[in-house]
């Protein structure tokens, strides 16, 4: 799935830039003035465009010089990050790529001029052209001509290549796990069912020598899922409960666990949702697709660590067998729940995949579901929601959501909240009153994680986006690897 782009790094000083065999040179410009060390033919043309008022150092500008006397590369792009960190060099890059894409430059050479290159501004290049380049086309061969951009070289000096290069590859994993995780959840409903994931993970497993078993609805009745089951109850769709593993470590060592929600169409059941919008719930199985894209990214990457993925998959539908509101039903654990609203389906079929998740006697499981719209109305679609009662953890994910540019903010979770989904009837109620939505949610599936280390992640407001960028983001790929990588001992 994807394109296929090769990334390279290539030792040179600024003062050579001028002669490097590129299609397109891209210059990232990260000071208030143009850098002394850039050589006289690339800076008096800067220069001269800042003079005149064509250029200015302001993040977001840029300036394409064609042709420019004394330097190999046909195409000058010069951007301006505005600022010498991480995210604003890959904004910039993001900026310029988006402009060459669309030329005839098959090789862009990318320099970083007022600032030092480390491995993350590498991992930032490459993510940045893999993102630029991204069509979906699986349901469109309408789609427009693939860019013919191919090849994209980091110029940096000697001292930095052994860093620079570990940022590339790192950057090629997680971008082909985000590619994988965007191609899943754009396809529409009828075309990526719950047997559609199972069989996605299947390839996984056979291409990077993952560990797969899919257990249908026979296995699940078997395990006492009645929660799972009773989401699932209302499609002629077949279940797929999909576990995947890794193993990088000795059998000895505990696994991280990720846990992603699968919901393949969500209708919202008998609480049936509202029309308008409502094909965005195709993007329901953005936490399936990320765990599915975190273990494609960790498999290339090898890390000497074991990594098991847990995908409950179904569909939510009215359809006459459905789940009511008032029914109760009897999960995994034990633990009954009163369904007072079908369409907080999620938390039904996560909650048993968290007490599944028990038998592997994990470091650390980590959940991922797009779980409600009140996540959306707390942090809007920059900020995914961290939920956990482990200080620690918190702190380690939040750590990762940094370094890999993929942002998040903890939630609370203090016990007064759970108040909203006591039941007269049940152990528990499936949803509370609309305020803290997010939270009582996340103390929902608390309840079935008291045997190991947890966290959980409510991507509703940034797995996709909605408008005339509609499309799956591949979020939160690069802080569910980068968390991963982190928990190598």
């Amino acid at each position: 799935m994807g394109r296929i782009m090769d990334f390279r790094h290539q030792i040179s000083l600024p003062g050579n830039l001028s002669s490097l065999p590129a299609d397109a040179l891209l210059l990232v410009l990260a000071g208030e003035a143009i850098d002394a060390s850039l050589d006289t033919k690339l800076a008096s043309a800067l220069n001269d465009a800042l003079a005149e008022g064509d250029l200015k150092l302001k993040a977001g500008r840029s300036l394409y010089l064609h042709r420019l006397a004394g330097v190999k590369a046909p195409r000058v792009l010069a951007s301006a990050s505005g600022g010498t960190g991480v995210k604003a060099f890959k904004a910039a890059v993001l900026h310029g790529l988006n402009q060459l894409k669309g030329l005839g430059a098959q090789h862009v050479a990318v320099a970083l001029v007022g600032g030092e290159l480390d491995d993350q501004h590498a991992e930032a290049v490459v993510t940045a052209a893999a993102d630029a380049t991204y069509l979906y086309r699986h349901t469109k061969p309408s789609a427009p001509a693939a860019s013919s951009l191919n090849k994209v070289t980091l110029v940096c000096s000697k001292g930095q290549a052994k860093s620079v290069q570990a940022g590339l590859l790192r950057g090629q994993a997680i971008s082909a796990g985000v590619t994988l995780a965007r191609e899943c959840a754009n396809r529409p409903g009828n075309h990526c069912t719950p047997s559609y994931l199972a069989d996605q993970a299947k390839k996984l497993g056979k291409s990077h020598q993952l560990k797969v078993e899919v257990l249908d609805r026979k296995d699940v009745e078997k395990l006492g899922m009645g929660s799972f089951l009773a989401v699932a109850q209302g499609s002629s769709e077949p279940l797929r409960f999909i576990v995947a593993r890794y193993d990088g470590a000795p059998k000895t060592q505990a696994p991280v666990v990720l846990v992603g929600k699968g919901i393949t169409f969500d209708t919202g059941g008998i609480s049936i949702k509202p029309a308008a919008e409502m094909d965005e719930m195709k993007y329901d199985m953005g936490g399936a697709a990320s765990v599915l894209g975190t273990l494609r990214a960790i498999a290339e990457l090898k890390p000497k660590i074991n990594l098991i993925g847990i995908i409950p998959s179904c569909e939510n539908m009215p359809d006459g067998r459905a789940i009511k509101p008032g029914d109760v039903v009897t999960s995994m654990s034990g633990q009954t729940i009163e369904i007072l609203n079908t369409d907080a389906e999620g938390r039904l079929i996560l909650c048993d995949a968290l007490t599944y998740a028990e038998r592997f006697k994990p470091a650390v499981v980590v959940d991922i579901a797009t779980l409600t719209g009140a996540c959306v109305v707390a942090l809007g679609h920059h900020n995914s929601g961290l939920f956990s009662p482990d200080d620690a953890l918190a702190a380690e994910l939040l750590a990762a959501s940094q370094s890999s540019l993929d942002p998040a903010w903890r939630m609370p979770l203090d016990d007064e909240y759970a108040e909203g989904i006591k039941s007269n009837f049940a152990d528990v109620a499936n949803v509370g009153s609309r305020a803290g939505g997010a939270i009582t949610a996340a103390l929902f599936l608390k309840r079935f994680t008291s045997k190991y280390r947890w966290a959980h992640l409510d991507v509703a407001g940034t797995a996709w986006k909605s408008g005339a960028a509609k499309g799956s983001t591949g979020r939160p790929v690069p802080l569910l690897t980068h968390f991963v990588l982190s928990q190598v001992r």
